[in-house]
């Protein structure tokens, strides 16, 4: 479902990634194939050095379909940016990649809050981003970073998800299951 990103994948990817509904929302504008190679690898130099933490997120046959990362990485907190090619959205693989990646950055990275910064006009992202059980608009908690991601031309919502909220909303999610397992 998500795994580490590796250069050969970048074709497939950037095939996904030009498609209309993707590239306007995506960080990494890269226009050609070779121009997302370059930028991979630099956000593969970049995670070395612990500024950004990048995985690509797959299908059911392991197959890349996009990515999931957290950027600007300081004071065990980071941005989120996901993307998933067209023939897949809407089709439940971004709730499971974030799921695995949240647990990866929470339990493995020792990171406390991902924020997840999303364009005013992109609505579909908001709709889904509102119904995670374990993310909350930011704006009024964190009033100077959301002054600061609107100061330029681009106006954001702006939204959080800390490790112990996502830790009770997963627990708890897991209790149903296993309550509805044992009827």
């Amino acid at each position: 479902m998500i795994k580490r990103r590796e250069l050969h994948e970048c074709g497939s990817l950037f095939e996904y990634l030009t498609h209309p509904s993707v590239f306007p929302f995506v960080r990494q504008k890269a226009t050609s194939t070779d121009e997302f190679l370059f930028m991979t690898k630099q956000l593969m130099e970049e995670e070395e050095c612990g500024k950004v933490i990048s995985r690509t997120i797959t299908d059911d046959y392991g197959m890349p379909i996009g990515t999931i990362n957290l950027y600007d990485i300081q004071d065990q907190a980071g941005f989120l940016g996901t993307w998933i090619g067209h023939p897949f959205q809407g089709k439940g693989f971004n709730l499971k990649a974030k799921n695995l990646f949240l647990e990866e950055l929470f339990y493995q990275h020792n990171i406390n809050t991902v924020f997840v910064r999303i364009k005013k006009h992109n609505e579909k992202s908001i709709r889904a981003t509102e119904k995670l059980a374990y993310s909350m608009n930011a704006k009024d908690t964190h009033p100077t970073l959301f002054e600061e991601i609107n100061a330029g031309d681009h106006k954001y919502e702006l939204y959080q998800i800390t490790k112990d909220l996502f830790y009770l909303a997963t627990a708890a999610s897991r209790f149903v299951e296993e309550e509805e397992h044992a009827i």
